[in-house]
């Protein structure tokens, strides 16, 4: 296997001794958090995706959701107080987070986001996240998430609809 790259998120943890493992695996458009559970062996529901959404009025923002749920964006708008919530398109994502689609990590990012973290991932293990590059993935406990970023918990997963 060769040499993990370092990323804003892997400095991130790192300057905070943050606790995590690297894994890297060729990354395919479109393979999503499905891809990552296959090519790591684990569950889908304990992968995380960091999801980069806008609404209304308000700045660029993150979800973190397990891999096998979706977001409720109307449950989400309403406790944002706007009349909807959406994903961001890539250039936007990009220019918030610096990170590319499919490489998003919610440590690190260029500039300071709210991040909303799905309560129910909360009481898994462990979690995989994204590392800030497309095919690198961390292992973590969900506590380094309340740790080290600014968040609120939020209860707005439904079952995929795929």
């Amino acid at each position: 296997m060769q040499k993990a790259p370092v990323t804003s998120a892997i400095r991130f943890l790192k300057e905070r001794k943050a606790k995590f493992e690297v894994f890297q695996y060729e990354y395919k458009p479109k393979g999503g958090a499905k891809q990552t559970a296959d090519e790591l062996g684990v569950e889908l529901h304990k992968v995380v995706k960091t999801l980069v959404m806008e609404g209304e009025g308000i700045q660029p923002f993150l979800v973190l959701m397990h891999g096998d749920r979706e977001v409720s964006t109307k449950e989400l708008a309403r406790i944002l107080g706007v009349k909807a919530v959406f994903p961001s398109d890539s250039k936007t994502a990009t220019n918030w987070t610096g990170y590319l689609f499919g490489g998003t990590s919610p440590f690190g990012t260029r500039r300071a986001m709210r991040v909303f973290i799905e309560k129910s991932i909360l009481e898994l293990d462990k979690i995989y996240i994204n590392g800030g590059k497309q095919g690198l993935i961390l292992e973590i406990v969900p506590d380094v998430l309340l740790n080290f970023l600014d968040y609120e918990l939020v209860n707005i997963a439904i079952e995929n609809r795929k």
